[in-house]
């Protein structure tokens, strides 16, 4: 036997493996697009799965050592992970066939990665790592999903099952019933000519990867092939065929087709990610459940339809080149994009041209008519943003004219009111303008600018962006120095942007603990609500303790819990419950026990809100532990003092003894 071969493998270090398991959930995020047939289960697995990044982004920036038994769990966990990530991508990128005829295995496999999750987090101690009370609670919500999802698996649908296996089993050249063909067509949303040839190219790799590429692949091809057979020959009024030319008809360019059904196209629109389609092909592939570009395969975050007005120019003058009649376009019932009259649309159009101009009047005299317009209603929003005005809008934010500047920004808050226009003016790359005119701007405009980031960052993924474009600094300064409404609009921005872990280690370099406290001892309290709410937040990430404990904020918070309203006393003990936890922890239990908190909080848990409750009861529970190690601790040097008095006692007679002696 060789020397060492019994030994354990060393650890790996704390960073190594949490770095590990935050790349790992990085992996998982990325994964989507799932098949229909399954969609529900790997969504939920996904959705739960994601609820797990808080948590390891805190203990990543942590400095307090993680215990080695946790560690060893979180291997653990890193191998479930593992697995679930398999799944998700197979669900991703398998075969749409191969998901539904391998339903046991797949209901398996569902059942497997779940039961090791769940087993995993049950064995991670929350009490033991130095994670935020709400993202402590965050993981507890999921691990609960998750043993509920062990315990019932949700199927797959039967009739899907049903009519896949029946054609499966049929000969050759047997005749499959349309309807049959029809159903599959829709419910494995093989109803492009991309989306079957991705089926038949998934479906050749499992051969070329070790699959068998004997009776089963032979017989899944076959499948697909009567697919392809009924989609080519019984759905020509969907546009599912290769055009071919006819005689001497004239071939159409690529860019007038639409990537779907390969037409012309009649009534051309564009996505969020830029591509152009058919409206009534890509609203049918969005109302199949997809939520990827068919083309580019980006994510939709958006499923707002521009209409393509120049494309579509373009293609009336290529049709009457060639003699041929345009397309015909559909009369729209569902919603319009905006209900504007045609006289309001002239005006917008005509608005976003002078906005476009080199001409500074027009410019200003524009920008302010469309901050008004974009202010009135819903249908104004629609329309202004369909008309192109907001990239226009985010290229003035740079310009040295404090009045259009102030308009701009103003024009594109007004915008952002409406879901669909978030998304745009984020594409657009307005961020960086904003975050401009919040450090250079007037203070109307920096206000408006703060609110403008408030309003984009309602939407979770603008966080990160918002976070990453510089825009915390500022907001800090803004939070200080400000207006009492550039103070608010600053606040409610910090609030919403630092609910992102990694925006609150920004907020607290920028300085933002230290104002916090100077708005609490502010004798007019009118940034009390504002303030504490954000330091609540704040106080969950190792560096937000850390500076809060540096500004001696503990008084502060005692009195407001003393004397503040019920959401005041709530956040406020939200503080306390951090700052009593690590390494101040003795230190402040003691100024609380100073400062006589046990009736105030005790008060609190019977008539606070259920999160003040929550957290007066931490509280009160870490500081009788504390009273009861005090106690302890008297008690035991009592008794060392006791027995030192003792041995003391003893030795004093003992010599006394040894003097009598000698002078006998």
């Amino acid at each position: 036997m060789e020397e060492g071969e019994n030994e354990a493998p060393a650890p790996l270090p704390v960073s190594s493996v949490v770095e590990r398991l935050v790349a790992l959930l990085e992996e998982i995020a990325a994964i989507s697009d799932y098949r229909n047939s399954y969609k529900k289960l790997f969504f939920n697995l996904s959705r739960r799965i994601k609820l797990l990044a808080p948590m390891f982004e805190e203990l990543k920036e942590s400095k307090v050592p993680i215990p080695v038994s946790t560690l060893v769990t979180m291997e653990k966990l890193n191998r479930a992970l593992d697995l679930a990530k398999e799944l998700l991508l197979l669900g991703s990128k398998g075969s749409k066939i191969f998901l539904v005829l391998e339903r046991d295995q797949m209901m398996e496999r569902f059942q497997d990665v779940t039961s090791q999750l769940e087993q995993a987090l049950d064995e991670i101690s929350l009490d033991e790592i130095d994670i935020s009370d709400e993202v402590k609670e965050q993981v507890e919500l999921m691990h609960s999903q998750f043993k509920r999802a062990k315990e019932r698996i949700d199927t797959i649908d039967m009739e899907l099952y049903a009519d896949l296996l029946k054609v499966y089993n049929m000969t050759t050249d047997a005749k499959v019933d349309p309807v049959i063909l029809r159903r599959l067509t829709e419910k494995l949303q093989l109803i492009t000519i991309a989306d079957l040839k991705q089926e038949s190219v998934t479906l050749h790799e499992m051969v070329s990867d070790g699959g068998d590429p004997g009776e089963v692949i032979e017989k899944m091809s076959m499948l697909l092939k009567k697919i392809k057979d009924f989609v080519q020959t019984h759905e020509p009024e969907l546009g599912f065929l290769t055009a071919t030319n006819v005689g001497n008809t004239p071939v159409i360019p690529d860019d007038f087709r639409c990537p779907i059904s390969l037409e012309l196209m009649g009534d051309p629109v564009i996505v969020s990610t830029g591509q152009t389609y058919e409206r009534r092909c890509i609203e049918k592939w969005m109302e199949a459940g997809h939520d990827t570009c068919p083309k580019t395969q980006q994510k939709l975050f958006s499923t707002s339809l521009t209409p393509n007005y120049v494309l579509r120019s373009l293609i009336d003058q290529w049709c009457e080149t060639n003699g041929m009649d345009p397309p015909k376009r559909p009369v729209q019932t569902g919603k319009p994009q905006s209900v504007c009259s045609a006289g309001e649309h002239v005006k917008v159009v005509d608005l976003v041209r002078k906005l476009s101009s080199q001409n500074l009047e027009d410019q200003r005299s524009a920008a302010g008519e469309l901050r008004s317009l974009a202010k009135r209603n819903a249908d104004n929003r629609i329309c202004i943003a369909e008309a192109g005005a907001i990239s226009i809008l985010v290229s003035l934010l740079s310009t040295n004219d404090a009045r259009t500047q102030e308009h701009a920004v103003t024009a594109l808050l007004n915008l952002s009111i409406y879901e669909e226009n978030k998304s745009k003016i984020i594409f657009s790359g307005a961020v960086p303008g904003i975050v401009h005119v919040l450090k250079k701007g007037s203070m109307e405009a920096r206000e408006n600018a703060a609110a403008t980031l408030f309003s984009l960052s309602v939407v979770d993924r603008n966080k990160v962006i918002i976070g990453d474009s510089g825009a915390i600094p500022p907001l800090v300064s803004l939070l200080s120095e400000g207006s009492q409404r550039g103070k608010k609009d600053a606040a409610t921005a910090l609030f919403n942007l630092c609910i992102y872990h990694g925006n609150k280690g920004r907020a607290v370099r920028s300085g933002a603990i230290q104002i916090l406290i100077t708005l609490l001892t502010d004798p007019e309290g009118t940034m009390m609500d504002e303030a504490l709410a954000i330091m609540a937040i704040l106080s969950g990430h190792p560096e937000g303790k850390a500076a809060i404990t540096a500004a001696e904020a503990l008084p502060v918070l005692v009195k407001v819990i003393k004397s503040g309203s019920p959401r005041n006393k709530e956040n406020a003990a939200a503080v306390l419950v951090h700052l009593c936890n690590g390494e101040q922890q003795q230190q402040n239990l003691t100024e609380l026990q100073e400062q006589g908190m046990m009736v105030p909080l005790q008060e609190m848990m019977e008539s606070g809100t259920d999160r003040g409750k929550r957290k007066a009861a931490q509280l009160l529970e870490r500081m009788k532990r504390f009273l009861e190690q005090q106690e302890a601790q008297s008690q035991a040097e009592a008794q060392s003092r006791a027995q030192m008095q003792e041995m003391a006692d003893n030795l004093t007679g003992t010599i006394s003894s040894a003097l009598t002696l000698t002078d006998t």
